[in-house]
């Protein structure tokens, strides 16, 4: 087969001339040798297949001679699982049809046999992926080393599908679909494991509202085959030849019936199963050769409709030589009801819930039945009605007659009282046809939704494929509607090619083209997950030729709106409540570390979203220097009643529509999703389309961005703006100055506030109970006097909050707007509030906030009055980004005059301890010097009093601080960072085999308060409070933290990088077994006092395993100081993906896990294998790591006149030119030069030349060729790309491709 280097479409054509070629004569016996053969480039004869002989009658599978058999294990289970179809692909639109026996072999051109859309092969592609039996034979003697280009296929189908070979007998993984349904479509979220037949649960927002319930991992692994999806097959065979058929009761994917890891027999009857791991699709396959029956189920998300479905395709196949009589039920062995928010109810009162349960019917038949509860359960004088219900609609592909499928609903009349579900004794006992005769019942209990088949006939070669829609619908009578749309013929294969097309305009932002086909397919998948834990932007607003060609910056009618986004919960992250909108538009509420992270390059793919993200993030920081803790959707509001009547007149079809519209837009804040929601429950008719409809609506809306508290302040949140920051200006450097001074912005108002340190040092006993300790306890509290303040924005006739309660105004009492800074303003008082909270010995910045920061399984330091190195290398960044913004435009700073008093305490403060005369003495001691005690004591006095002067309102009035007066002032402050950090390598660490002298800082320290005097207060448990008056610093083990952000300090200095590097590669924090980093040192004897990092085994979560996102933090910065051969050696030893050991790893080479189990963890057969799966940072650490790897740090730059200019300088090894050991050539020019290209700004093919045929690292283009849309082409001589040009290029104007030559 021919892969294309991208887009790995398997193409028909070769495949026919490969037959061609080797003049294949492919029949049923042989056709597994013959496709084998041809992957060994070789030829097969006398090649005889057993198992293609008629099957006899057994003791050990009929119902009819169960007795015959002395087996404790049912026959029907111990046998009864078809084996897995390897290598079937997309078996997403089969019908029964008729197919002579021979030609079963050539299913790959017979739509008749197999009618996918794509056409795949069954059989052959069973051999080609996997192997026959003889391959399989000498791959276990080690006869057969594959090559890269081999394994690789062993890896991945011909659509770049993950396979997990034998699934259910590998160690238990979990991952997910995403939850896309399209801008225009209602997802649905789904869980599945290597279990059973997947699903492990799935539903509609979040786990309140499952149609099969939400269960942990560990749980997920143990029900999914019993409480999930199942397959049963009554069976008769025809026989052949004279020799009798045989009947059967067979489960495929039963768990009973898997294969055991380590033991393997020649004559093992088990069937082989498969995972197929897509984009947006699983698929899992068995092939029983027992009984002749192939079975295949496809998943996927419904796109683009008006309502929510997981779609499932169940494709059975008869592979046997004579006849099958087939009758079946396929479903949902439990499926929860509507009934309002069910998680809590299902885990704790279950029995009770089933009192509320039922299932009704929309019409006279069993094929629409519609599960809810009478009323949400309670027990309040509020009662509420539940209309909504959930939907199985089941029908059979190519059935001209469009009937639907019955359901089996009565959980009973299939299982009987096997309580455990584990066996079908219901079905066992009598028929699918005798259960449908029979009465069913649906109340007072958890239901099923079987699809039930019956008396099918299927001629050797032949298959039949059940197709069912799960989801939701507001209203009984909606089931008609949704059932006539989706049964029409070609609708689900349609359907099933738009989900997987969906995913490839989604993805395509980071077309790549490499000779590495695995990296290639990484960062597609790495773009996919970073968008849908950060979100992906849409413009909306464009209306006409003028928004078009404008960004978000420069046309205010422009929008920017983030979809597909959610907090990262799933069955491992079963802490984390994620919620997806079931809704146009849809997206979910993210936590703010986590957004903050995975938009940093938004603007990179996107550049027409300008300085959105930035403005969005920096108009979160509060006026006491904290944010959030969750991100949130933005919000809009028409506020001209004038413009909301002309647009609602111009889309609206009636005068109704009309009021109804205008009425909506200009009441309240809204957002995309929840507009069409109410049209479509209002009735709105709308004379244009749904896109022209909402880009009409937001060019009149203006933005709000919007956020909710949580609990606590976490320590890093403010550290990701630089981030931003940066990759805007890598973009729009000509845009930095009017961002910083021109752009005003507000302050978040929280509900909660940071106590002062005599409202939060308490005094307690120690763990010992010999002695008494400070700990810093409760460090923020919920105000209530904040409540009220928000409360004077209550509408008072709907009793919603207005979002303006959520910006903090100005005046006595609020009265006055919300107070505005300028972003370099609102940066300042960042810096300023972060430089006075640096810890006594003037190091690490304090976690006073009472949570950690990046790290927050260290959650016990906040209470340890803790502080950390990673926040003040942050600081230094941010004082010197700050400084050299002030230098560059020297432009005043205007801040809030509360602030200002605050600055002169600070500098007073300072002038004092520099007059002091205090010098540190070569060998620091643990004690906190008077001086330095003195001064923090004063500094943090100072923060404390400007919190209590703005906690509610800023007065409004401002104080300006002259240019040159803010550099001296930076400046000082920065040295004074700097010291900080060399008195933090002197402390240093301290662990195992960790004397102090790595040369690698520390992250952390906490402080022993020995001196203190007591206040009057106590805390709420009654504990006294007091006042510190000396400290003592301790240390901790090193983290990969420190290093890795101080990296950004040193990353300029090629020396200083490289001796870094090398500390860490010889420290505790390398991983010599993985050649990975531990997040950790080794932990052993630490105090449990430091959170959650001592509670966990070592190698496991936080405790000294491989944090991906940490990994990838710091192989970013190795980047970043151009260490480039160590920062590929690091990548092709295995450190990154898609370069690990898939065996070792055991998920997708494409996907990212939170952590891998590390060489620390005492089980080894744990260790290396990823956990957590996907929804991590460590994608947009890699889209920045491809970002400097493609185009480099500075796309656009400012040249000597003061004009921007493009200028892309990669970082590219030979290796991603051309890969000889992994079976690529490369692709080559007309002149013979090796190529690589990629998308930039999602939209332009780049071509990368090199005529030098070397490493491109820091080699500046020669050439550039740019081609316009209309064929004309501008060539442009030397490194950089003129103003014009570049900037036709970043507005995406009329530009088709760019050739670039080195």
């Amino acid at each position: 087969n021919n892969i294309n280097s991208s887009i790995y479409h398997y193409h028909l054509a070769d495949h026919q001339q490969i037959i061609a070629d080797h003049n294949l004569s492919i029949n049923h016996t042989d056709c597994f040798a013959k496709m084998v053969s041809y992957q060994q480039g070789g030829t097969t004869t006398g090649y005889s297949d057993e198992e293609s002989e008629p099957l006899a009658p057994s003791t050990y599978s009929p119902i009819a001679t169960q007795t015959a058999t002395t087996s404790t294990t049912p026959a029907w289970k111990k046998y009864g699982i078809g084996a897995a179809l390897l290598g079937a692909a997309y078996l997403g639109y089969a019908y029964h049809g008729d197919m002579p026996a021979e030609r079963l072999e050539a299913a790959h051109y017979a739509k008749e046999i197999v009618p996918v859309e794509d056409s795949v092969d069954l059989i052959g592609k069973h051999c080609k992926e996997k192997g026959c039996k003889e391959e399989k034979k000498v791959a276990k003697r080690g006869k057969h080393k594959m090559s890269k280009a081999e394994m690789n296929a062993e890896l991945f189908d011909d659509r770049r599908r993950y396979i997990l070979h034998d699934y259910d007998v590998r160690a238990p993984v979990s991952n997910f679909l995403p939850g896309v349904a399209g801008v225009f479509g209602k997802p649905v979220w789904s869980f599945y494991v290597n279990r059973g037949q997947g699903i492990a649960s799935f539903g509609l927002g979040s786990k309140d509202y499952p149609l099969l319930e939400f269960s942990s991992a560990n749980k997920a692994y143990q029900s999914t085959p019993y409480v999930g999806f199942r397959t049963f097959l009554q069976g008769t065979r025809g026989g052949r030849k004279g020799k009798p058929g045989s009947s059967f009761l067979i489960e495929p994917f039963a768990p009973g019936n898997s294969k055991i890891a380590g033991v393997e027999s020649e004559d093992d009857v088990k069937p082989t199963r498969t995972m197929y791991v897509g984009t947006n699709e699983m698929e899992i396959t068995e092939e029983d050769d027992v009984h002749g029956v192939m079975t295949s189920v496809v998943y996927y998300t419904l796109p683009e409709e008006d309502f929510a479905s997981l779609v499932r395709k169940t494709t059975i196949a008869n592979t046997g030589d004579d006849t099958l009589t087939l009758s079946a039920l396929d479903g949902l062995a439990q499926l929860e009801p509507t009934g309002g928010k069910l998680q809590w109810g299902l885990k704790n009162i279950g029995r009770t819930l089933e009192g509320w349960m039922g299932v009704y019917h929309a019409d006279n038949t069993l094929s629409l039945p519609f599960y809810r509860m009478s009323t949400e359960p309670g027990d309040s004088a509020s009662v509420v009605i539940e209309k909504a219900g959930h939907y199985c609609i089941s029908f059979v592909e190519g059935d001209k007659s469009d009937d639907l499928l019955p359901i089996v609903y009565d959980t009973e009349k299939v299982f009987g009282f096997s309580t455990t579900l584990q066996e079908p004794n219901g079905l066992i006992a009598s028929s699918v046809e005798d259960i449908l005769k029979n009465g069913q019942y649906g109340d007072a209990k958890t239901s099923s939704a079987f699809a039930a088949l019956t008396k099918v006939t299927l001629k050797p070669g032949q298959n039949i494929t059940i197709t069912s829609f799960y989801g939701q619908a507001d209203h009984i009578e909606e089931l008609p509607k949704i059932a006539n749309k989706i049964a029409k013929e070609g609708y689900s294969a349609k359907k099933l090619r738009r989900a997987r097309e969906l995913m490839d305009e989604l993805t395509s932002s980071v077309e790549t083209h490499t000779a590495n086909h695995l990296f290639n397919g990484a960062i597609k998948q790495q773009y996919l997950d970073n968008s849908l834990r950060g979100g992906m932007p849409v413009i909306l607003g464009d209306i006409d030729a003028d928004s078009k060609a404008s960004n978000a910056d420069e046309d205010e009618r422009l929008k920017v709106y983030h979809v597909f986004s959610r907090i990262h919960g799933d069955l491992e992250r079963d802490y984390n409540d994620f919620n997806i909108d079931p809704t146009y538009f849809s997206q979910g509420p993210g936590n703010y570390r986590d957004v903050a992270q995975n938009r940093r390059n938004d603007v990179v793919f996107s550049p027409r979203i300008g300085a959105f993200v930035v403005k969005q993030f920096l108009s979160f920081i509060q006026a006491d220097g904290y944010e959030p803790l969750t991100v949130e959707a933005v919000g809009y509001l028409v506020k001209d009643p004038n413009q909301s009547a002309r647009v609602a007149g111009h889309i609206a079809k009636d005068d109704a529509s009309a009021r109804i519209i205008k009425d909506i837009i200009g009441g309240g804040t809204f957002r995309p999703g929840q507009l069409f929601t109410l049209f479509e429950q209002l009735g709105i008719n709308l004379t244009v389309s749904n896109q022209v409809a909402i880009d009409e609506i937001m060019a009149i809306s203006h933005e709000t961005p919007m956020a909710v508290y949580g609990s606590g302040y976490w320590a890093d949140h403010w550290e990701y703006y630089l981030d931003l920051i940066e990759a805007y200006t890598s973009i729009y450097p000509d845009g930095e100055e009017g961002l910083m001074y021109d752009t005003e912005l507000r302050y978040f108002f929280s509900t909660a506030s940071v106590k002062p340190r005599d409202q939060k040092y308490v005094v307690d006993y120690t763990f010992d109970g010999k002695s008494k300790h400070i700990l810093q306890l409760d460090s923020t509290e919920f105000d209530l006097n904040k409540v009220k303040e928000q409360a004077a924005f209550r509408n008072q006739t709907t009793g919603l909050m207005s979002n303006e309660a959520n910006w903090q105004r100005t005046g006595k009492k609020g009265m006055g707007p919300a107070f505005k800074s300028s972003a370099i303003a609102k940066l300042f008082l960042l810096g300023t509030i972060k430089y006075a909270t640096r810890d006594a010995y003037g190091m690490g910045i304090e976690y006073e906030g009472g949570r950690p920061g990046w790290n927050d399984a260290m959650n016990g330091l906040a209470g340890m009055v803790g502080s950390g190195m990673p926040e003040t290398f942050e600081l230094s960044e941010l004082l010197k980004y700050v400084l050299d913004t002030v230098t560059k435009f020297q432009r005043p700073l205007v801040i809030p005059v509360e602030l200002g008093d605050m600055v002169d305490t600070i500098n007073d403060a300072l002038d004092e301890l520099l007059s002091s005369g205090y010098k540190d003495a070569k060998v620091l001691t643990k004690d906190v010097p008077e001086e330095l005690f003195k001064y923090w004591d004063t500094v943090a006095s100072a923060r404390e009093t400007y919190r209590n002067d703005v906690q509610y309102y800023f007065s409004g009035d401002t104080t300006t601080i002259a240019a040159d007066d803010a550099i001296e002032m930076l400046t000082n402050w920065y040295d004074q960072v700097q010291i900080g950090v060399k008195r933090a390598f002197k402390i240093s660490s301290k662990g195992i085999d960790d004397d102090g002298k790595s040369g690698v800082p520390p992250s952390y320290f906490s402080y022993d308060i020995t001196d203190w005097t007591l206040t009057k207060g106590k805390n709420a448990k009654g504990l006294p409070l007091a006042n510190a008056k000396a400290m003592k610093v301790g240390v901790f083990p090193l983290f990969l933290e420190a290093p890795t952000r101080y990296m950004k300090l040193i990353k300029d200095d090629e020396e200083k990088m490289t001796d870094m590097y090398e500390n860490v590669l010889n420290s505790g924090l390398r991983d010599d077994g993985l050649k990975m980093y531990y997040l950790s040192a080794d932990l052993t004897g630490q105090s449990y006092d430091m959170g959650r990092m001592m509670a966990f085994a070592a190698g496991w979560l936080e405790n000294q395993s491989i944090w991906m996102h940490m990994s990838y933090k710091y192989y970013l910065q190795l980047l970043r100081g151009k260490l480039y051969d160590q920062f590929y050696t690091e990548m092709l030893d295995g450190g990154m993906l898609p370069f690990m050991d898939p065996d070792v790893y055991g998920r997708s080479l494409m996907e990212c896990s939170s952590f891998i189990a590390s060489s620390a963890f005492k089980d080894p057969s744990v260790v290396g294998r990823g956990f957590l799966a996907r929804l991590s940072g460590s994608t947009a650490e890699f889209l920045s790591i491809w970002k400097l790897m493609f185009m480099g740090p500075n796309p656009y730059i400012m040249n000597d006149d003061g004009d921007v200019e493009m200028q892309l300088v990669p970082a590219l090894p030979i290796w991603l030119f051309e890969d000889l050991e992994s079976g690529s050539e490369g692709t080559r020019d007309d002149d013979g030069n090796l190529v690589v290209s990629f998308k930039l700004f999602a939209s332009i093919m780049v071509t990368y030349h090199n005529t030098l045929g070397t490493d491109l690292f820091d080699v500046l283009p020669t050439k550039y060729i740019v081609t316009m849309e209309d064929g004309s082409t501008v060539e442009v001589e030397g490194s950089n790309v003129p103003t014009e040009t570049a900037v036709q290029i970043r507005k995406l104007l009329g530009v088709d491709s760019i050739d670039v030559y080195f």
